[in-house]
């Protein structure tokens, strides 16, 4: 016979997510989870452009031309940022100079949209549908 209604999701991906819970799902043993290895993060000193280019390719169906000063100046802090990581190892005012300029080039990422908060504000955000609740306390408010 033919199942019917929606797959259940694998024990893995409940696991992942932290939705997990041995009363519900059972106490079937999934797959161990490959434990996530730290990256090591390359300085940008050959990879502003390449970071630039992935940021662009990310952000290509919300970017638009008004939003090329802004690109711009994104461009040149990363540029910056570059040049700033090999001196902030062995200087305090480098680093302190290379915190600001992170949060320079996190501001400038939030106003292009790339956060949920500003993808939100673009309204490339998921819509929530409204919950039967809510559609009757509409009602009920008109």
């Amino acid at each position: 016979m033919a199942r019917t209604g929606r797959p259940s999701k694998p024990l893995e991906q409940h696991k992942r997510t932290g939705t997990w819970n041995a009363t519900r799902h059972g106490k079937k043993q999934g797959a161990a989870i490959a434990a996530v290895e730290p990256v090591e993060l390359e300085p940008y000193e050959h990879d502003a452009a390449q970071v630039f280019e992935e940021i662009m390719a990310s952000g290509s169906p919300w970017l638009a031309r008004t939003d090329a000063v802004r690109l711009a100046m994104l461009r040149q802090s990363l540029e910056e940022r570059a040049r700033l990581l090999p001196i902030a190892e062995g200087s305090t005012e480098a680093r302190k100079q290379l915190r600001d300029l992170n949060k320079e080039i996190s501001e400038w990422l939030s106003l292009l949209g790339f956060d949920p908060t500003s993808r939100a504000r673009l309204g490339l955000a998921e819509v929530k549908a409204a919950s039967t609740l809510e559609k009757l306390q509409a009602k009920r408010n008109n």
